[in-house]
Order: C-alpha cells, then sequence, then structure tokens
C-alpha cells in the first residue's frame, strides 16, 4: 500500500482504490432504485391521470398524499435510531436465543411505532375491518362445513352473496384463521391487527435461523438490523400478507433446521457450513413435518405463495439434502386433505379467482406498466439497501454457483462460502418474486402481496462491506418513516 492510497482526513483514513470502487457501484445500484422508482411514480401518474386505469391514487403504490404526524412518530424515530447506533454490535455480541428474542421484539416495535403514525383506530383497529377485508364475513363462518363446501360458489363477482375481494382472493385458511381468533373470544379489528403485528414481525426471527443453518451465525448476525428495521414493516403489521410472510418465513426455517440437523446454539463448525450431525432424528422428524404442516398452510392462505417452494428447493439445494421431503410432503398433504374432505378444492378456487381477478381492477390495469412498476414497489418494501446488496448478489452469483456444483475427482476447486450460500438463497427468493411478475397476476398492490418475499431479498444485506451499515441502515430507517409521513397507504 502506497502512501498515495491511504492519506488522513476529516474521516480518518481514505479507503483504498478497491474500496471506493465497490462504495460506487452500491451507490450506483440503489440510485437505479430510486430512479425506478421516481419513474414508476412519474409515468404512474400521468397514465392515471390520462384514463384512470392504474386505480391506484399514488403509482406506484396503493395510497394516497396525507402528509402527516401521528402517536407513533416519537417511537418511530427513537426505535430507528437506536436500530442504526446499537443495532450492529448488539447483533454481533449477544447470545443466540437473546438476539432472536431481541430481533422479534425490535421488529414488533419498528412495525408497531409505524403502524401508529396514522393512530390507533386508523393504523390497527380498523385495518382488517374494511369492506373489502376478512373480519366482513366472519359472521358466514358460523357452520364451518357449509360455508367450506360452498366456498368457491362465492368466488366471482356475479355469484350470490360474492365474498369481499381478500377473502375471494385467498384460500379458506386466510379467513378460517380469523374465525379461529373470534371463536377464542379475540374478536375485532383490535385483536385481527395485534395478531398480524405479532406473526409478522416473528419473520426476522425466522429468516435469522434459515440464514444461520444454511450459511453461518456470523452471517445472520450481519443480517438482523436489516431485517429488523425492514422498509416493509409499513405494510407488515397491518395487512394479513405479514401474517402470512411469517408462516411461510417459518416453514422454511424448519426446513432448514431439518435439512441440517442445526439444533445448537453454538457457532457453526467447518468455517461456516451447514451442520448435518448435531441434531437428532427425532428433532429433524418433527420440524420436516412441521416444516411440511406450515408449507401446506403457507398455500391454503395465498395462491401465489405456492412458489415458495423456489425458495424451499434452494433451502435443500444449500443443504444437500432430500431425507427431510417425505415428511415435508405428508405434512403439506395432510393440510390439503383436510381442506379436501372439508370441501375445498384448491384447484378450482383458483380456477375462479383468476376469472374474479379479471372482474375487477386488473381488467383494465396495463401488464406493460405493472410488470416494471411492480418491482419499483419491491423497491419501496426492501429499501436502498437492498439494491445495493442485490449488486453484490448478482455480481457473486457465477462463481457461487459454480462452487456450489458437486465436487468430482476430475472437478475440483475452493469450496463454497456462506456468502455463496447466501447468493443462491437469495436468488431463489428473487427468482419466486419475478415469476409472480411476469404471471400477471400481481399487477399492482404489490407493496403488500410480495410481503413474504422481502424478507429474503432483505438478508442480502449481510453481503454489503461492514463499514457501510449505518450508512445503509440510515437510508432503510429513512425510506419508511418518509412512506408513513407523506403518504396514507391503503393497507
Amino acid at each position: 500500500m502506497t502512501h498515495r492510497e491511504i492519506r488522513p482526513g476529516r474521516a480518518g483514513v481514505r479507503p483504498e482504490p478497491d474500496e471506493r470502487a465497490v462504495r460506487r457501484a452500491d451507490l450506483l445500484a440503489a440510485a437505479a432504485g430510486a430512479l425506478l422508482v421516481a419513474l414508476a411514480a412519474v409515468i404512474g401518474t400521468v397514465i392515471e391521470h390520462a384514463n384512470g386505469s392504474l386505480h391506484v391514487n399514488w403509482p406506484p403504490l396503493y395510497a394516497s398524499w396525507f402528509p402527516h404526524l401521528g402517536p407513533g412518530t416519537p417511537a418511530a424515530v427513537t426505535v430507528a435510531v437506536l436500530v442504526i447506533a446499537y443495532g450492529p454490535p448488539l447483533a454481533a455480541r449477544l447470545p443466540w436465543r437473546v438476539l432472536l428474542l431481541t430481533c422479534w421484539a425490535t421488529a414488533l416495535a419498528w412495525t408497531t411505532a409505524l403502524a401508529l403514525i396514522d393512530g390507533w383506530r386508523t393504523g390497527v383497529a380498523g385495518r382488517l375491518t374494511t369492506a373489502y377485508e376478512y373480519l366482513t364475513v366472519i359472521h358466514r363462518f358460523d357452520e364451518l362445513g357449509p360455508a367450506l363446501r360452498g366456498f368457491t360458489g362465492h368466488i366471482l363477482n356475479n355469484a350470490p352473496d360474492h365474498w369481499p375481494a381478500h377473502v375471494a382472493g385467498h384460500p379458506p385458511a386466510a379467513i378460517l384463521t380469523f374465525v379461529g381468533l373470534d371463536r377464542l373470544g379475540l374478536a375485532g379489528g383490535a385483536w385481527a391487527g395485534v395478531w398480524c403485528l405479532v406473526t409478522g414481525a416473528s419473520t426476522a426471527a425466522a429468516v435469522l435461523i434459515s440464514l444461520r443453518a444454511l450459511t453461518d451465525e456470523p452471517t445472520a448476525r450481519r443480517a438482523a438490523p436489516y431485517l429488523v428495521l425492514a422498509p416493509a414493516a409499513v405494510w407488515m403489521g397491518t395487512s394479513a400478507d405479514g401474517y402470512f410472510a411469517a408462516v411461510a418465513a417459518w416453514s422454511l426455517a424448519l426446513l432448514a433446521l431439518a435439512a441440517t440437523g442445526r439444533t445448537h446454539p453454538g457457532p457453526p463448525r467447518g468455517g461456516g457450513a451447514p451442520s448435518r450431525s448435531r441434531g437428532s432424528a427425532a428433532f429433524r422428524a418433527a420440524a420436516a413435518l412441521g416444516s411440511g404442516l406450515l408449507l401446506g398452510l403457507t398455500c391454503y392462505l395465498s395462491y401465489g405463495l405456492t412458489l415458495i417452494v423456489l425458495i424451499a428447493a434452494a433451502v435443500l439445494l444449500l443443504a444437500r439434502s432430500a431425507r427431510p421431503l417425505p415428511l415435508v410432503a405428508a405434512g403439506a398433504a395432510a393440510v390439503a386433505v383436510a381442506f379436501t374432505l372439508a370441501g375445498f378444492d384448491w384447484w378450482e378456487g383458483y380456477r375462479l379467482l383468476v376469472q374474479r381477478y379479471y372482474q375487477g381492477a386488473a381488467a383494465v390495469r396495463p401488464y406493460a406498466y405493472w410488470v416494471w412498476g411492480n418491482l419499483a414497489c419491491a423497491v419501496l418494501i426492501t429499501g436502498l439497501a437492498t439494491c445495493a446488496a442485490l449488486r453484490h448478489t448478482l455480481a457473486g452469483a457465477p462463481a457461487a454457483v459454480r462452487r456450489l456444483r458437486p465436487r468430482t475427482a476430475t472437478r475440483t476447486g475452493p469450496p463454497p462460502t456462506s456468502a455463496d450460500r447466501l447468493t443462491v438463497l437469495v436468488l431463489a427468493a428473487l427468482l419466486a418474486l419475478l415469476v409472480a411478475d411476469l404471471s400477471g397476476m400481481s399487477k399492482a398492490e404489490t407493496e403488500r402481496i410480495w410481503l413474504p418475499f422481502a424478507p429474503w431479498l432483505l438478508a442480502a444485506c449481510a453481503l454489503l462491506p461492514p463499514p457501510h451499515r449505518r450508512p445503509w441502515l440510515t437510508a432503510q430507517a429513512v425510506l419508511p418513516l418518509l412512506v408513513n409521513h407523506l403518504l396514507y397507504t391503503g393497507w
């Protein structure tokens, strides 16, 4: 290193040339994400004013311009400042189980504070009581048998007593969740909102467990502050899709544990590769069955979340194990059989949903705009730091795939690193999101619909250079604070 590469200054030491190049490339990736959002906003506004075909007031989001402060403002700013200042060092040194609980609690505080910017009634208690939501038809499930047998008969808009949009747009496990809360005495929008807040916030802990099992503990710890301070929290706690995201994340976490056998809280051995020997056979079997049950539930919560199987396939690939598959399949099949015997036909429901989808706004929402406008929504729920992190993911993808290919006697090379494993996991999530986008069944409102995919993209932030963590965390926090203070979001 020459004297030209280090020069004292106000920041102490000038970065080396390669460090400056990395920082510049990361900033360009973030700028590209910001430009995509700006273009989606400007072009979308022009289209909406011209013919109203987008059916959103503030493209690309389902939101309205409404600058305001609220009771959650001080709490949200406080949580953001504390995570930026103390999150990285605490994530590095807290005991593993304490870190999981801390991340869950802090994500809950962050999500709740953002929701309360709109006030308790508007931000939490009233979100699931609108004409489009689940709680308006709870009374129609007083007799579960007839309700499930006749569920598909009320999906189409021209059907008698057709379901509200969100009930019609999902398999019945979604509405049955809130029916169950009602039967337990937790009736009304407040309890439903709290349920979504608490379960949705647990997604951060589930993703951390998966990352530790599939990559290594330091990687999971680097990702923790980004998962806690997720921009997706704007929508995570105020829509049922936050709950769906949690179920999907825990199904993948259990699958990762079943495939790798990681049950011990200590650091992994062997330079970051998943351990295959610590977990007992009983634990692995229970985790595999639990994963299957939750995976089945995920598919009966949302038709589109069948794409989670792409991430599940990556989990098994990284673990180099198909042993959990029989029990996973058995668990998922048990859920499918239960709903089928109760009278609900998943395939018939999906067929009718496609018809219902094009009976509404989707019939006029232009695919040519939303196929890329949806990606602008993805930027808004994952943040500019994730744009920079995805640059690292894509840049490292060829080498990661090459190193993860099975080695043979004639083909040798360096073993895969934890960064390689994380890269493949993030690529699987990105693929699932792109398939959803290209399908045409996600035109608009993807800031809510794609919440289950967002945490797996956020995990890529562990690839960002450690010296830049606080600036990127600051960018992550500022984005949702601006969104919730300048807009009134529809979810």
